[in-house]
């Protein structure tokens, strides 16, 4: 291509690209001029109460606690677990790995923690179900296995407790069961 078709292609394209930036620019004029104005930001009471919704959370300082009274109860029965507390979403806030814990233990309470909040059920009644669905096990992220409690507010979930790393899931829940209580007091 010679100098003069690369000008005029410059210059047609650099033409084209102006008109339609300009385009743009008056038909946002043009819709802002003729659109409504915004709602207020300020709603009332009633339009509040059906577009959202309030949430009750643990605090870390509360699931810290609850980890804290878990670890502690198992420590005192010479077990060696590690304890995690979820929100009502499976996020892990707090996770204490107790000294001489298992490695498996530190996943295996996550999950039981998780599955603990999803199901607002302790772990222990899910395993049950698993004769009746199978398939439940195949969830991502959650284990069936005696040692999560979940932790409600107002008979609403809003977060999970699991332990792992005792001999048995029913000693597992009993620790998980001591950190919920310990956020009643």
């Amino acid at each position: 291509m010679n100098t003069r078709t690369r000008v005029l292609t410059g210059t047609a394209l650099a033409v084209a690209l102006g008109a339609g930036t300009f385009g743009a620019v008056s038909a946002s004029a043009a819709q802002s001029e003729s659109a409504p104005a915004a709602a207020p930001a300020a709603s009332s009471k009633k339009d509040d109460d059906r577009n959202f919704t309030t949430s009750t959370h643990l605090t870390v300082d509360a699931a810290s606690r609850a980890a804290r009274a878990a670890l502690e109860a198992a420590e005192k029965e010479g077990q060696k677990v590690t304890v995690a507390v979820v929100d009502r979403n499976g996020n892990t806030l707090v996770t204490l790995r107790g000294d001489g814990a298992g490695p498996q233990s530190y996943e295996s309470a996550q999950r039981k923690a998780y599955t603990a909040v999803s199901w607002n059920a302790p772990t222990s009644v899910l395993a049950g179900r698993l004769a009746q669905t199978p398939n439940l096990k195949d969830i991502p992220g959650t284990l069936f296995l005696g040692g999560g409690t979940p932790v409600q507010a107002k008979g609403a979930p809003v977060a999970g407790i699991g332990v792992a790393g005792a001999p048995s899931g029913d000693l597992d829940e009993k620790f998980a069961k001591v950190g919920a209580d310990s956020l009643a007091n």
